[in-house]
């Protein structure tokens, strides 16, 4: 069965204490993992648009996400069961802090989404549960603007 394609905008985003936020999932089919804000473009919606939509309906932020800082391809199983080959874009928003508040969750995030949490990036590699992108310290080092040049 052939895989369907899945553009996917993704958000690293990063307080002021250089911390990332992450959503906790709770899938029936398989362990909990976290992963950064984001989700599918939907039809007729750029890569930056999905970003900033998906940034309001999981974090609550209304801001646009600046330019793509990476895109990675990557083959997984949907929460809906759908083989996907996913074209992952990474926007990187920088803030000096946020409360986390869904703006407008989908039914399906609403049954997953267990939370969020803000995590150091010496928590990273540790952590007891599955955290994607397994190489997202290494991202955030390579995205990080004061680390530019």
């Amino acid at each position: 069965m052939a895989r369907i394609p899945r553009p996917a905008a993704r958000i690293l985003l990063v307080d002021g204490a250089n911390r990332v936020l992450l959503m906790r999932f709770t899938p029936d089919d398989r362990p909990p993992l976290w992963c950064t804000p984001g989700g599918a473009v939907d039809p007729g919606e750029s890569y930056a648009e999905a970003a900033r939509r998906e940034l309001w309906e999981e974090v609550g932020l209304t801001r646009d996400c600046g330019p793509e800082v990476a895109q990675r391809t990557c083959e997984f199983l949907t929460f809906e069961g759908v083989e996907v080959t996913a074209d992952e874009r990474y926007f990187r928003v920088d803030v000096d802090s946020h409360a986390v508040r869904a703006g407008a969750l989908t039914p399906l995030e609403q049954r997953v989404l267990a939370g969020s949490r803000w995590f150091a990036r010496d928590e990273l590699a540790d952590w007891p549960e599955i955290i994607y992108p397994a190489d997202l310290e290494q991202l955030l080092s390579e995205t990080d603007p004061r680390h530019a040049g």
